[in-house]
């Protein structure tokens, strides 16, 4: 794929690189209080411009699950600081959308580590090449492959990837002892799925991927999306991860069932909704039935 096709394909660049620095600053002081929501007295969400981050404060150091972008970023550590100064130990990026990871930059010399799986610190520098910005941004400095953990304080913290679905390196950050999972954008609770086809995106196997982590946690676990619809929110159950997997079904029958009748791509992409998912109104349903028709069509993003 040559470079104008790539930025052409990938919606979440464009749509990122869209914003100016006026609009990202705008409004921004004294709002990150409000933007805070403690689960327990150690873990909480920070919710703004971007993929929904997570943190655990610890006497041994901060643990922070994504980035969003520098500004919001410097505003959370700021918060943090004034909660507990211990320092930053870890900065871990769910994948590498510049919605969760620009805001790297902001911990940097501030956070010991950052962890992210490989496939997504692949992704984030081979994106900053096609922007010609290498140099912007900074990239993990720890990988994995299928599985990490380490304790922090009183947390047993545990890193893992299920394979390709949103994107080709999305990561699940599971903190034991409070049975919290941050699912990153492996769950869009009520919105219409971002699908970064560019990115190494798989949309049959995202539902796979739904499945097993549905299998392997408790309905005790408590889940944490980085995206969510008008109305719905960040924080949910497992039966959310089952209300997205049929989604994702649904749209690829409909897709499919659309493509056997004849419709073109235009036609099929203006839909306004799709049957079966009424709960499904949030977000850019152009987009998503594009990248599910590029998908079932093995045909190259439009340019």
């Amino acid at each position: 794929m040559n470079r104008k096709s790539f930025l052409r394909s990938s919606a979440f660049t464009l749509g990122y690189l869209a914003l100016s620095n006026q609009r990202l600053l705008a409004g921004m002081l004294q709002r990150a209080p409000e933007n805070i929501k403690m689960l327990t007295d150690e873990i909480g969400i920070f919710t703004d411009k971007g993929g929904t981050i997570l943190f655990y404060l610890s006497k041994g150091g901060n643990v922070v699950v994504d980035a969003q972008w520098p500004e919001q970023a410097g505003l959370l550590i700021d918060e943090i600081k004034k909660k507990n100064n211990a320092g930053f130990e870890l900065l871990i990026n769910t994948h590498h959308h510049l919605d969760n990871t620009s805001g790297n930059s902001a911990f940097k010399g501030v956070v010991k580590n950052i962890l992210a799986h490989e496939n997504s610190k692949f992704n984030q520098i081979q994106n900053a090449k096609i922007m010609k910005a290498e140099g912007k941004y900074v990239y993990p400095d720890l990988t994995y492959k299928t599985s990490w953990s380490e304790k922090f304080g009183k947390e047993h913290i545990c890193v893992y990837h299920y394979g390709a679905a949103h994107t080709s390196g999305d990561s699940i950050v599971h903190f034991e002892r409070a049975d919290i999972l941050h699912m990153g954008d492996l769950v869009f609770n009520r919105r219409h799925a971002g699908i970064d086809r560019s990115g190494g995106a798989n949309i049959k196997n995202w539902i796979e991927v739904l499945g097993k982590i549905y299998a392997d946690f408790g309905r005790r676990t408590r889940f944490v999306y980085g995206r969510s619809g008008d109305g719905f929110d960040v924080v949910g159950n497992k039966e959310d991860l089952k209300a997205f997997s049929n989604y994702l079904s649904l749209l690829l029958s409909y897709v499919q069932t659309e493509i056997k009748r004849g419709k073109t791509r235009k036609e099929i992409l203006k839909a306004t909704a799709v049957p079966g998912t009424p709960e499904w109104r949030s977000g850019n349903i152009e987009r998503t039935l594009a990248a599910v028709y590029e998908e079932l069509t093995f045909e190259a993003p439009e340019t």
